[in-house]
């Protein structure tokens, strides 16, 4: 699997170093649209996996995304297999505005998309739940990072999580066509993948399972 690229992993740290231009996390409130509910039937991807094409690059090379919504007015979802690096919880919790007290410890921070940069979110088991939660499909939910932060600082966050800074999103009928395209394949979600699989090998594992299932 090509690793992903230097040039935008360096990119990206720089933008986590400057911690004092992150923005409390609230684009998820605002990118996906309570009004507007999922596509009904086997044409909405919520709960499934996007498998970059191996000739895609840039920052979906190789990529697997998570589907976390998929509606007439577009697509967002979370890059789960581009990690970019740790820091301390502390850290994050103080750069998105929220309170730090009493939190210890470090987590990784993964490139979810090129959407959003200033803002976090965690992909996170679905029986965690907060206000604002997005349940993508019973298994799996997506948060604002703060305050899903705080408790894994404090010791009592969801069991599984993948902290993400930005998103993936799609304008309206613009996913549809890059599948059509064959930019991307689709499998459905598996938990292992998302939190467990060595990160090194999501892509070609989930790859290998597509194949094996058609």
């Amino acid at each position: 699997m090509r690793a992903f690229g230097n040039r935008h992993r360096e990119w990206l740290r720089s933008i986590l170093a400057a911690a004092a231009i992150l923005l409390p996390a609230t684009v998820l409130h605002a990118a996906l649209s309570p009004e507007e509910p999922n596509v009904g039937g086997p044409a909405s991807l919520a709960g499934q996996l996007l498998l970059a094409s191996p000739d895609m690059r840039g920052p979906f090379d190789h990529a697997v995304v998570l589907m976390a919504q998929h509606s007439r007015d577009g697509a967002l979802g979370i890059v789960i297999n581009h990690p970019l690096g740790t820091r301390p919880i502390r850290e994050l919790l103080q750069a998105l505005g929220g309170n730090a007290d009493g939190v210890t410890g470090d987590v990784r921070i993964f490139f979810g998309g090129p959407v959003g940069l200033t803002s976090a979110f965690v992909v996170h088991n679905a029986g965690y739940r907060r206000d604002g939660t997005l349940d993508i499909d019973g298994r799996v939910a997506l948060s604002d990072a703060a305050g899903v932060l705080k408790d894994i600082g404090l010791g009592k966050g969801p069991g599984k999580t993948l902290v993400a800074l930005g998103y993936a999103g799609w304008a309206p009928s613009q996913l549809d066509d890059e599948i059509a395209r064959g930019a991307w394949v689709t499998l459905p979600e598996d938990p292992k993948l998302v939190f467990d699989d060595d990160r090194s090998k999501v892509w070609t594992d989930a790859m290998a399972r597509y194949k094996a299932e058609r």
